[in-house]
C-alpha cells in the first residue's frame, strides 16, 4: 500500500535520509522506532511533502513525489506532527474539519461523527479553542485532525510522547480501535514502550537509514 524505497531526504546541505526503505501492507500498523535525532521526523515531514525528497515513494501505485504537499490529504494521508500545529483561535471542531474543507470532502459529518465515537472526549470539548486546551488534549485533537483526511493511512509522529500514563493509555486504546476501520499507520517513537501491542512490524532509523526490525 505504501512503498518507500532509495529515499534520500536534505535539509539544506546536510543529508538528513540516507536510502531509505520501509513498506505498509493494508491494514497493517508500522513503528518506526529511533532516538530523538535519528531521522523520523524527516522522514515523515517527506512523506506529506512538507521537505523535498528524491527516490520513490508511492500511495497505492500513486507516485507522492509528483504529487504536491496539499493534494496528499485528498489521496487518504492523515499526518498527525509531533508538536500538534492547531490553530490556537479555532475551535476544536474547526480544527478537525480543516482537512475536509481543504480537499473538498463531501463526507466530513460522517466522518466527524465516527472521529467523536472513537473519542468523545474530543466531543466534550469539541467548542472550546484549541489554545484553551492541556497539552495532552491537543494530542487528541491532532490525532482527531489526522483521521479526518486518513483513509488509507495515518502518519503519527512521536503520538505518545509527554503524554500523561493515564492518558498514553487512552490514546492506545483509540489507536487498537481504528484497526477495525482498514487504516494503516505509520507511527514513530523513541522506544516500543507504548506501542509494542499496537504493531504488526517494526522498522529502526538511526542515522537517516532505516532496517527492517
Amino acid at each position: 500500500m505504501l512503498e518507500v524505497s532509495a529515499l534520500h531526504v536534505s535539509i539544506g546541505a546536510i543529508e538528513i535520509i540516507r536510502d531509505a526503505q520501509l513498506s505498509l501492507g493494508e491494514r497493517q500498523f508500522s513503528g518506526l522506532i529511533g532516538r530523538n535525532g535519528a531521522g523520523k521526523t524527516t522522514l515523515m515531514r517527506a512523506l506529506m511533502g512538507a521537505l523535498p525528497a528524491r527516490g520513490i515513494m508511492t500511495l497505492d501505485g500513486v507516485d507522492l513525489l509528483a504529487e504536491p504537499a496539499h493534494r496528499r490529504a485528498a489521496l487518504g494521508l492523515g499526518y498527525m506532527p509531533e508538536d500538534r500545529r492547531l490553530v490556537p483561535e479555532f475551535a476544536v471542531e474547526e480544527n478537525i474539519l480543516l482537512p475536509a474543507l481543504a480537499t473538498g470532502s463531501t463526507d466530513a459529518r460522517e466522518r466527524l461523527d465516527r472521529i467523536y465515537t472513537l473519542m468523545p472526549e474530543v466531543a466534550n470539548f469539541r467548542r472550546r479553542r484549541a489554545l484553551e486546551l492541556s497539552g495532552g488534549q491537543q494530542k487528541m485533537v491532532a490525532l482527531a485532525r489526522a483521521l479526518m483526511a486518513g483513509r488509507r493511512l495515518l502518519v503519527l509522529d512521536e503520538p505518545f510522547e509527554g503524554l500523561a500514563p493515564a492518558l498514553a493509555r487512552r490514546l492506545g486504546e483509540v489507536l487498537s480501535n481504528l484497526k477495525d476501520d482498514g487504516v494503516s499507520v505509520l507511527m514513530s517513537e523513541s522506544n516500543e514502550t507504548h506501542v509494542i501491542d499496537l504493531l504488526d512490524r517494526t522498522f529502526r532509523i538511526e542515522r537517516g537509514a532505516v532496517v527492517a526490525g
